[in-house]
C-alpha cells in the first residue's frame, strides 16, 4: 500500500507555505516523473497574467497526473521555475490554493525560461 509521509527533522528550519522538508515514500510500485509543464493551455493560448499561466501549468500537471491515473494526493516532489523573483508571493498562494493542504518535497528556481512570455513552470514527481 502506498504511504507518503512528509518529514521534518529536528533543528530544520521553517518551512515557508505549507511544504515538507522531506516526503519518504513506501510501498510505491509506479513512479511518474512530469517534464516541465509549461503555462500554454491546450489550444495554444498564453495568459498575459502571471496567476492565469500560474492556473494553467497546474491545469497542466494535473492533466498529466491524469493519464497515468494519479490525482494531486501522489505528488513527491514539485520544482517550480519563476521567471522573477516578484512572482514568488502569487506564486505559493495559487500552490496553497491547488494543493488544499497537501504537503511535498518542493523547490522554487527563479530563473530564464525557454519560452519569452513564460512565468512560471513546474516539474514534478509522482508516486503510486
Amino acid at each position: 500500500m502506498l504511504s507518503i509521509r512528509p518529514l521534518t527533522g529536528d533543528g530544520s528550519p521553517p518551512a515557508e507555505g505549507e511544504y515538507a522538508q522531506a516526503c519518504e515514500v513506501s510501498g510505491a510500485t509506479r513512479w511518474l516523473y512530469l517534464s516541465g509543464q509549461i503555462p500554454v493551455a491546450p489550444d495554444g493560448s498564453l495568459a498575459t497574467n502571471f496567476t492565469g499561466q500560474c492556473e494553467q501549468v497546474w491545469d497542466n500537471v494535473e492533466t498529466q497526473l491524469r493519464a497515468a491515473g494519479m490525482t494531486l494526493d501522489n505528488l513527491v516532489k514539485v520544482t517550480t521555475y519563476l521567471s522573477d523573483r516578484a512572482y514568488a508571493l502569487p506564486n505559493r498562494e495559487v500552490r496553497l490554493r491547488r494543493l488544499a493542504g497537501r504537503q511535498m518535497a518542493l523547490t522554487v528556481i527563479v530563473t530564464g525560461l525557454f519560452e519569452e512570455g513564460w512565468l512560471v513552470e513546474i516539474e514534478a514527481v509522482a508516486a503510486a
